[in-house]
């Protein structure tokens, strides 16, 4: 989390300095309803951000108003056009909604453990290219060869690699066909 966030029943804020006035300032972040708290000191940081939250939780309990939740799960995303275009066709020729379709990229984007699998898959490929094609090629002295290129650009199409020689470009495919 970052350092300048906090967390209580549910709810998050970030908290801001403001020299002017002095004063250590936050909002509590995803809900329409406005509910600030301010400090004086860093200690009163986080004993103010409880006391706003649990004062917004009070209010709504004597109004009869039930308490937003954080981030309900929709938001306005602006993108360029032809982007749109391209996810709505993929989610029509996938069988889904435009919504379950930026659903997955998004849990896709923000999840730590595929974007590592995904480094590792591409570390992993790029080497066993790099060494087959040197293999196939039957080079003796590496050090007179360059990688010019790997290109991975979508996930449907193989991973490939070319290797300049002194005498020719090689192109190797992932699935292990060799192109001069």
């Amino acid at each position: 989390m970052k350092e300048n966030m906090l967390e209580y029943k549910g709810y998050h804020t970030s908290v801001n300095f403001y020299a002017e006035e002095g004063v250590l300032r936050g909002v509590i972040e995803g809900i329409t309803d406005f509910v600030d708290f301010q400090a004086t000191s860093i200690p009163d940081v986080e004993k103010e951000f409880h006391n706003a939250v649990d004062d917004y939780l009070a209010f709504c309990e004597e109004v009869g108003k039930a308490p937003e939740k954080e981030y309900k799960g929709t938001f306005n995303v602006r993108i360029k056009p032809e982007l749109h275009k391209k996810i709505a066709i993929k989610a029509l020729e996938n069988g889904e909604t435009l919504n379950s379709a930026v659903e997955r990229a998004i849990s896709l984007y923000v999840s730590e453990h595929y974007v590592d699998k995904l480094m590792n898959r591409i570390n992993n490929s790029t080497r066993m290219i790099y060494e087959n094609a040197i293999k196939e090629s039957r080079i003796s002295d590496t050090g007179k060869y360059a990688i010019t290129n790997i290109n991975h650009s979508t996930w449907q199409s193989p991973l490939s690699m070319e290797v300049a020689t002194p005498h020719k470009q090689i192109t190797y495919f992932a699935e292990g066909a060799l192109h001069e």
